[in-house]
C-alpha cells in the first residue's frame, strides 16, 4: 500500500539533497567545531557558514542565530532564559500556544512569576489591543506564536510587536515560529521580535536540530551549566551535520516558497470545501489567514482519533492536532480556548499538505473521510463526550 502522508505539520521527510550535504560531516569532516586542529577548523567553518545562511533567510546577522535541539528547546531557552535573570516579573502569553511555551510559562509561574494567559477569538487570533491592554509596569516577557500548530491561524505579530514596543520598548517579545519558518516569509527585522524559535524538521531538514534568533543586545541565560556562557555561543558540542542540513533545507524551502504556496492553496481550499459538505462539520482556524498547507476541521459526535486510525488503515497518515498531545483522551486546549464545546473539539482532524503528498486525490480523500464519519456516527458510540475536561496545565487554561 502506498502511503499518502498528510501530517507535515508534525514532521517532514528529510530531502535527499539535504541528507547528501550532511554525510561528509558525519563521515570525513567529523571534527569537533571547538577543536583547534584542521578537522576542527573545517567543522567550525561549516557551522559558521550555516549560521550565516540561516541569518540571510531570516534577515538578521549570523551572530544572532543560536543552535538548539529543536523547537521545544528553543521555546524553553527563550522563555526561561529571559525569566532566570534574578528578578520576578510579569509574563504574557495566549491560551492557544504550543505546550512547550505553556509549560515553560507555567514553570516560571511556579517560581513566583505572574503569567497572564490571554483569550483568543473564535479563529484563534489575539488582537494587538488585547495584548497591549494586558501589559503592566512589571511586564518583562511576551510570548505569542506566529502560526498556530494545530489550526494554522497566522497571528498579526508585526502589529502586536509595534503596539507592545510603543508602550514599553524594554519588554522582550518572543514568537514561536516553528510552523512558519520555511512555510511563510519571515523577516525578524520587519516583525520587530526579540526572540524567534524554529526547527529544521518542519521544512524538510533533519530532526534534532533547531534554532533561536536572539536580537543583538538581548541577554539569554543558558539553561545548561557549562564553562561557556558567552552570548551567541552554543553550550556543548554542535552537531555539524545537522546544522549543515538545516541551513540547506531552509535555503531550498525559501527558494520554493512561492511555488509551494501557489500549488497547495487551491488543494487546501478544495479539500476544506469537500469536508464542510459533510453534515455537522466545521472549519477550525481563520478561513483565509492560515497556512496554505493546513486543514483543520471538527466532526460532531465522533472521535477524531478514530478517524485517524481508520484513515491509517487506508494508507493515509493524518492527525487530530499537535503530535505532542496525541494519545490524550482530552479535547485540544487550542480548540477549547477558541470556544469549541467538548463534543465538537473531540472530533478534530488535521490534514497538513506538503512534498510527501504523493498520490493525493483530493476528491477521493474527501469521500473516504465522509464514509468513515458516517460509519462512526452509525455506531452511535458518542466517545468521551460526557467526561469533564482536564487542562494540560491547570483548570483556567480551558474555558
Amino acid at each position: 500500500m502506498n502511503l499518502v502522508y498528510l501530517d507535515h505539520a508534525s514532521t517532514t521527510p528529510c530531502r535527499e539533497e539535504v541528507w547528501e550535504a550532511m554525510r561528509p560531516y558525519a563521515l570525513f569532516d567529523y571534527g569537533n567545531h571547538n577543536s583547534l586542529h584542521s578537522l576542527g577548523r573545517r567543522a567550525r567553518q561549516a557551522v559558521e557558514d550555516a549560521r550565516q545562511s540561516i541569518a540571510n533567510v531570516l534577515g538578521c546577522d549570523g551572530k544572532e542565530i543560536l543552535f538548539t535541539s529543536g523547537g521545544s528547546d528553543s521555546d524553553n531557552l527563550a522563555i526561561r532564559g529571559i525569566g532566570n535573570h534574578g528578578r520576578r516579573g510579569h509574563v504574557i502569553t495566549t491560551k492557544v500556544e504550543h505546550l512547550a511555551v505553556l509549560h515553560a510559562c507555567a514553570s516560571l509561574e511556579a517560581e513566583g512569576f505572574e503569567v497572564t494567559y490571554l483569550d483568543v477569538d473564535e479563529y484563534g487570533k489575539v488582537t494587538p489591543e488585547r495584548v497591549a491592554g494586558a501589559m503592566r509596569n512589571d511586564t518583562m516577557l511576551i510570548s505569542i506564536g506566529h502560526t498556530n500548530n494545530e489550526v494554522g491561524t497566522i497571528q498579526p505579530i508585526g502589529e502586536i510587536v509595534q503596539r507592545v514596543k510603543a508602550r514599553n520598548s524594554d519588554v522582550v517579545f518572543h514568537t514561536d515560529a516553528v510552523q512558519a519558518v520555511g512555510n511563510e516569509v519571515i523577516d525578524v527585522r520587519a516583525l520587530g521580535v526579540d526572540l524567534l524559535s524554529f526547527t529544521a524538521q518542519k521544512f524538510y531538514g533533519p530532526k534534532g536540530i533547531g534554532g533561536l534568533y536572539i536580537r543583538d543586545g538581548v541577554r539569554i541565560k543558558p539553561q545548561i551549566v557549562d564553562t561557556r556562557e558567552k552570548r551567541g555561543q552554543e553550550v556543548g558540542t554542535v552537531s555539524v551535520p545537522l546544522v549543515v542540513g538545516m541551513a540547506l533545507a531552509l535555503k531550498l524551502a525559501t527558494q520554493e516558497l512561492k511555488t509551494q504556496k501557489t500549488l497547495w492553496t487551491p488543494v487546501r481550499d478544495r479539500i476544506i470545501a469537500g469536508l464542510l459538505s459533510i453534515p455537522d462539520s466545521r472549519l477550525n482556524g481563520h478561513p483565509t489567514e492560515r497556512l496554505s498547507t493546513n486543514i483543520s476541521v471538527c466532526f460532531l459526535g465522533i472521535s477524531g482519533e478514530d478517524v485517524v486510525l481508520q484513515l491509517d488503515r487506508l494508507g493515509i497518515c493524518a492527525s487530530t492536532g499537535s503530535a505532542c498531545t496525541s494519545g490524550l483522551v482530552e479535547p485540544s486546549h487550542v480548540l477549547t480556548a477558541m470556544g469549541l464545546p467538548r463534543r465538537w473539539a473531540l472530533g478534530a482532524l488535521r490534514l497538513s499538505l506538503g512534498r510527501a503528498c504523493t498520490g493525493l486525490d483530493p476528491d477521493r480523500l474527501v469521500e473516504q473521510i465522509r464514509d468513515i464519519v458516517e460509519q462512526l456516527r452509525s455506531t452511535n458510540y458518542a466517545p468521551y463526550v460526557d467526561r469533564p475536561s482536564r487542562s494540560p496545565l491547570r483548570s483556567e487554561l480551558i474555558v
